[in-house]
Order: structure tokens, then sequence, then C-alpha cells
């Protein structure tokens, strides 16, 4: 093993005897081939050696961690994902840490059901506040067209409970860990006796697969 200090002096040893030595200037090519044959060879293998195995680990993607996302941030950047099945129109939040989706909260995309927001609005934040009752609720917020924060309070209330229910499953298995596509082989094979929740799960499937790497996005908003 070789400290840094002692292959830089060794290395500008060597270079400046070769340089001294040639009769000509030599490319870089020509120099770096000769130090493979000096007596510093060791140290270039060496350093080859360290630099290969450098860009092996850059290459090697990196375990996810789910101890690192124990703990939710008090602002997550969202993305607003709009989709239609039959004849209903849903409505996604998507809180992403990370650059992947962490959790989501859906609905239908009205006022009087869920949340109707201007098709303009397609990222915000979503911002955990303390509740009245002790608890937790969770605020959208975005920058509308004249550059004000509007913020839209307690996204947990304003959908229906059995579709806040299914999204905090599905919030709990992407906190988790769980691969972006086995999220969506879940939800794309679950079976439930409403119409509107299987079009729901229908639609939230079509919205998570922008997330998977390397896939296409397909428009949600029919």
């Amino acid at each position: 093993m070789y400290t840094r200090d002692e292959i830089l002096h060794h290395l500008a040893v060597e270079v400046t005897r070769i340089q001294k030595r040639a009769t000509r200037a030599l490319t870089e090519e020509e120099l770096f081939k000769h130090l493979l044959h000096s007596s510093i060879s060791e140290e270039i293998e060496y350093i080859l050696d360290t630099l290969a195995e450098a860009q092996r680990t850059l290459e090697q993607p990196q375990p996810f961690d789910p101890t690192a996302w124990s703990e939710r941030p008090t602002v997550l950047e969202c993305d607003v994902v709009r989709f239609q099945n039959n004849k209903d129109k849903w409505i996604a939040f998507v809180g992403l840490r990370d650059g992947r989706p962490y959790e989501i909260f859906t609905g239908l995309a009205d006022d009087e059901q869920g949340i109707a927001l201007p098709k303009s609005v397609t990222k915000g934040k979503i911002i955990r506040a303390d509740a009245e009752d002790g608890g937790h609720r969770y605020d959208f917020q975005f920058v509308n067209s004249r550059g004000f924060k509007t913020t839209v309070e307690g996204l947990s209330y304003k959908f229906d409970k059995e579709f806040w229910n299914y999204a905090k499953l599905l919030s709990g298995v992407l906190r988790n860990g769980m691969p972006i596509e086995q999220v969506i082989h879940l939800i794309s094979t679950m079976q439930m006796d409403s119409d509107s929740i299987n079009s729901w799960a229908t639609g939230v499937a079509r919205a998570l697969k922008r997330y998977v790497p390397g896939a296409k996005e397909e428009p949600t908003d029919e």
C-alpha cells in the first residue's frame, strides 16, 4: 500500500527523469508508456487498479437503505399527476425524496369529493403540519400563475376515506424501499369489489410508471 504523498513524489521524480532523457517533447501516450516500464511501474499499476475499482463501484447500483428514510422530512417536493379511467378523473400528489416516490395522496379531481387545481399546477410541496387533534395533517403548497404561494390544507381530509387508507398502504411500502416496479405490480394485481377502486388502482399504477428507471412517461390525463 502506498500513501498519496509517496505516489506523487515518485511520479514527479520519474516524469522529470524521463523528460530529461528524451530528445524531444513526449506525447502523453509516450510518457505513459515510459512510466509503465520505469522504476515506478508498480506504483503506476497500483494507481490503475485503484481507479478501476473506484469506477466499478460507481457503476454499481447503490443498495437502498430504508432506515435512512424512516423519519419523514417536514417538507417534500411533490409531483401532481392527473389521470382518468372510464369517466372518473383523478389527481395524485406524489411526495418525492431523493427523486424517488416516498408517499402518495390520491382522490377524485373535483371540488366536492376531492381537490380541483388549475391544470398548470404540476409540482409543489407536501408539508407536514400539526393537527388540532394532536396528530399530523399534510398540506399541499404550490406557486400560482401570479407567483404567490397557495396552500391547500389537509390533503388527508379532502379525499374519500377508503382512497386515503389505500394510499397509506402504498406510502408505507414506498417508504420501506420496495422497488417501484414491485409497487406497480402490487397495485395492478389488487382485485377490489368496487369498480371505482379498481379504476383508481389502474390509474395509480400508470401514474407511478413514470418513476421506473428508463421507462417512458405515459400520458395519464385522457
